[in-house]
C-alpha cells in the first residue's frame, strides 16, 4: 500500500542517509581496482577514473573543457523537498569542487512505487529543480526505476578553462588548509534517523547541505588556490587523505581550529550513540593512515558528511589574502591545518 504524502518520514524507508550510503574507500578501491581505468589513448580526458577526483573533465579546446559528475544517495531528510533540494546540492557540487560553472543537470531517480506515492517523487524533483534554478541551470530530463529503497541525485555537466581546472591534489607543498562548511551533519541526520535530533540542531545541518558551493568558481580564478575537492560521504580525514596521497605529501591539522556546527551539540548527539555507521566504515578503511586519535576525535572528523564544504589548500604566503577575499564572499575562515612533508602518517592530528 502506498504511503499518503502528510504521512511519510522518508528516512524510514531506507537503510542509510545521504553520502553516509557511500562505500568504504577501501572497497570502493578494489572495486574500481578490478574494474580498470580509462585508456591513454583518449588523450583529450584530462580526468578520468585512475584519479580520485570529483568529477571527469574532457577538453573540447584550449579554452573550454567539459566537467561531468553524478552523484545520488538515500533520503537524509523526511521532507522530500528538502530531501531533492539536498541531493542536488550535493551533486552540483562536484561541478564547483573542480571550479567549474555548471550548465545542465539530469535526474536519476529510484522509487519504490508500491511503497511511496508518485506525488511525493514529485516533490523531490521539484526541490531539486528548485536547487538547480539557484545554481542557474535547468533540470533538463532524467531516468527513474522501480527499487526497493527511494534513491535520488543528479549528473550534472558544467564548462571550466582547463588552465583554472581544481583538483583534488598536486603541488601543494608549502599549503594551509582551509574548509568552507562546518562539520556535523552526519551525526545530526542520524539524530534525526534515531528521534533524538531538535528540530533547531536539524535546520542548521538542513541549511548547510542545501547551501551550494558556488564559492568554487571564485576559488578557480585564484592561482594560489592549489587543490580543491568537496567533503562528503568519507568524512574529512579521508578527503583529507585523497589529497595528501594525490600530491605525495602528509598533513597536519590542529582538532580544536576545525570548523563544526556546535561541538557541544554534537557531543551531546555522540554521548546519545549517534553515530553513522559510516563513521566506522570510514576509519576502519583509512584508520591506519593517522596517528593515534581519541573515540571522541575518530567520531567527529570521520562523519560522513552530505553535501559539505570544499577544503582548500592555498599557499601559505597567500593566506591573508585569500581569507580577505573570501570575507567579501561572506566566508569567516581560518586555517585549520598545513600540509608537511611525507611521513609515516599521511594525517596527523594535534589534540591538544
Amino acid at each position: 500500500m502506498q504511503v499518503h504524502q502528510e504521512k511519510i518520514k522518508l528516512t524510514e524507508y531506507s537503510h542509510g542517509a545521504g553520502c553516509g550510503c557511500k562505500i568504504a574507500p577501501d572497497v570502493l578501491d578494489q572495486i574500481l581496482h578490478k574494474s580498470g581505468t580509462q585508456s591513454s589513448e583518449f588523450t583529450s580526458l584530462l580526468v578520468g577514473n585512475k584519479d580520485k577526483d570529483d568529477a571527469a573533465v574532457w577538453q573540447i579546446n584550449d579554452n573550454q573543457a567539459v566537467i561531468s559528475t553524478t552523484d545520488f544517495f538515500m533520503p537524509i531528510v523526511d521532507d522530500p523537498f528538502t530531501f531533492g533540494k539536498i541531493a542536488a546540492t550535493n551533486a552540483i557540487s562536484d561541478i564547483y569542487a573542480m571550479g567549474g560553472s555548471p550548465i545542465m543537470a539530469i535526474a536519476i531517480l529510484g522509487w519504490p512505487v508500491d511503497k511511496l506515492s508518485p506525488d511525493i517523487a514529485g516533490e523531490v524533483i521539484a526541490g531539486a529543480r528548485e536547487t538547480c534554478l539557484e545554481a542557474g541551470i535547468p533540470l533538463a530530463g532524467g531516468h527513474s526505476i522501480d527499487c526497493p529503497e527511494p534513491i535520488f541525485g543528479l549528473s550534472v555537466n558544467g564548462l571550466i578553462d582547463p588552465s583554472k581546472l581544481k583538483r583534488n591534489g598536486g603541488d601543494i607543498s608549502n599549503c594551509v588548509l582551509y574548509l568552507t562548511k562546518a562539520l556535523g551533519v552526519g551525526i545530526i541526520a542520524t539524530a534525526q534517523k534515531k528521534g533524538m535530533v531538535e528540530q533547531e540542531h536539524l535546520q542548521m545541518a538542513i541549511q548547510s547541505m542545501t547551501s551550494l558551493n558556488k564559492i568554487g568558481m571564485i576559488l578557480s580564478e585564484m592561482p594560489q588556490v592549489k587543490a580543491m575537492t568537496d567533503v562528503t560521504g568519507f568524512g574529512l580525514l579521508g578527503h583529507l587523505i585523497e589529497m595528501c596521497e594525490s600530491s605525495h605529501q602528509s598533513a597536519v591539522i590542529n582538532f580544536e581550529d576545525v570548523p563544526f556546527i556546535d561541538r557541544e551539540v554534537l557531543n551531546d548527539y555522540l554521548d546519545k550513540k549517534c553515530v553513522p555507521g559510516g563513521t566506522n566504515r570510514n576509519f576502519r578503511s583509512y584508520g591506519h593512515k593517522l596517528n593515534v586519535i581519541s573515540e571522541q576525535v575518530k567520531n567527529l572528523l570521520c562523519d560522513p558528511q552530505t553535501s559539505g564544504g570544499l577544503l582548500v589548500a592555498v599557499e601559505a604566503a597567500f593566506m591573508t589574502e585569500f581569507e580577505s577575499k573570501m570575507k567579501e564572499n561572506g566566508f569567516i575562515l581560518s586555517s585549520f591545518g598545513r600540509i608537511i612533508p611525507k611521513n609515516d602518517h599521511v594525517v596527523n592530528i594535534n589534540e591538544a
